[in-house]
């Protein structure tokens, strides 16, 4: 075990219980995507108080410089993201959001925590590691256009320009004290899909009189799905998902328009834009045949996640240093989708993931619902593992 390990672990260990109570006051306080004000402030205030130089970009985001030794021999980011959900929290906490209706419900709160936390740590320990890390607190990852593609066009990876970013998400079904890696392909591209039907309304027991957008809008929803079905590789997954239907308000009135709304993933970018096309022309071509009119729109979203081999190779061997190798498991491939893969697509990254899960203490709803909370013990050990990567990957 290095020095510089063996430092880190103990600086992460004293340094919990404070960055606790950081998380606390994040998760009590959380911020919809670009709205992030008070959040910012609050990195901000710290990293001052941790005499770390920052900058602000893009209006909430923060982007702080370390310089250890020889500062020109490396550069490494690390990124959290700091936005939070539209969802009422349920849970039962002291430290329960005060905002009604906006949550931490996917774990934001925790990765800008171990952010401030390896800042904190590596900022102590300067001297004793070489390099310079960036530390990139993001605003707007649950949100088109994401914040990551904002600040890239801001120049978030210049001056200086990163070799390698790091970036974590807490994982909810993987156990307390253990984290996950996968090389290559990991999540998913995703885009917002926006279909509106116009058709003829009128009274319900007069259909032969009208052009009925509910009946229209039902065969798309089903022949979408052939799409995937029928038409892509069955060795690259892709989910085409319709989330919401919008149309009528009582029962004897068939209404004259219909929106619907969904998602699609994919994780090959060739067959992504493909899909895009079969959907327009499948979707125009069966409206028009129904006697209806159609408005489309696709939001082309966040890009596949693409784990740098070599990057998430070097990662996985600096955690099984830190961790002991059975704490370090492989993450599966998600169809779910991170605007992370803006920064992988323009330099080697590597996005792994925490183990938040205590089924003993009951600790198992998913990201994304209104009782998502983790195991506190995982800041320790994010804090210290994101100092870690930080001060060690060599290049």
């Amino acid at each position: 075990m290095s020095t510089l390990q063996q430092k880190i672990q103990s600086l992460a260990k004293t340094y919990s219980a404070e960055f606790i109570d950081i998380r606390h006051h994040l998760h009590a306080h959380p911020e919809l995507s670009y709205q992030e004000f008070e959040t910012s402030r609050f990195v901000q205030n710290k990293l001052t108080e941790f005499g770390i130089p920052f900058s602000v970009m893009a209006q909430t985001g923060v982007v702080g410089l370390i310089k250890g030794k020889n500062p020109e021999k490396k550069v490494i980011a690390l990124r959290a993201d700091m936005d939070a959900l539209p969802i009422t929290e349920q849970n039962n906490i002291p430290y329960k959001s005060k905002n009604e209706g906006v949550m931490h419900a996917c774990g934001h709160d925790v990765h800008t925590t171990c952010l401030l936390g390896a800042a904190k740590i590596l900022q102590e320990l300067k001297n004793e590691w070489e390099g310079t890390v960036k530390l990139i607190f993001q605003p707007g990852e649950e949100r088109n256009p994401g914040g990551a593609s904002i600040l890239i066009k801001e120049g978030v990876l210049e001056n200086p320009k990163p070799q390698a970013i790091y970036g974590l998400h807490v994982h909810p079904q993987l156990e307390i004290g253990k984290l996950s890696f996968r090389g290559g392909q990991v999540m998913a591209s995703a885009d917002e899909i926006y279909i509106t039907i116009k058709g003829k309304g009128g009274h319900a027991a007069a259909p032969h009189l009208i052009v009925d957008p509910i009946l229209i809008a039902s065969h798309l929803i089903v022949s979408l799905q052939q799409i995937i079905s029928r038409n892509r590789n069955p060795l690259a997954p892709s989910v085409l998902s319709i989330c919401s239907i919008q149309g009528g308000h009582t029962t004897n009135v068939i209404p004259g328009e219909v929106k619907l709304m969904g998602t699609f993933r994919a994780l090959d970018e060739e067959w992504r834009f493909k899909a895009h096309d079969l959907i327009r022309k499948l979707a125009t071509e069966l409206v028009h045949s129904m006697g209806a009119e159609i408005d489309l729109h696709i939001d082309v979203g966040y890009p596949t996640l693409y784990n740098n081999e070599k990057l998430n190779a070097t990662a996985r061997s600096l955690a099984e240093q830190y961790m002991g190798k059975e704490k370090v498991e492989t993450t599966e491939v998600r169809m779910g989708a991170e605007d992370f893969g803006y920064y992988t697509r323009l330099i080697p990254g590597c996005f792994y993931r925490l183990g938040v899960m205590n089924e003993a203490k009951g600790i198992t709803s998913g990201v994304h619902t209104p009782t998502f909370n983790i195991d506190e013990s995982a800041i320790e050990t994010g804090m210290g593992v994101m100092a870690w990567l930080g001060g060690s990957t060599e290049f």
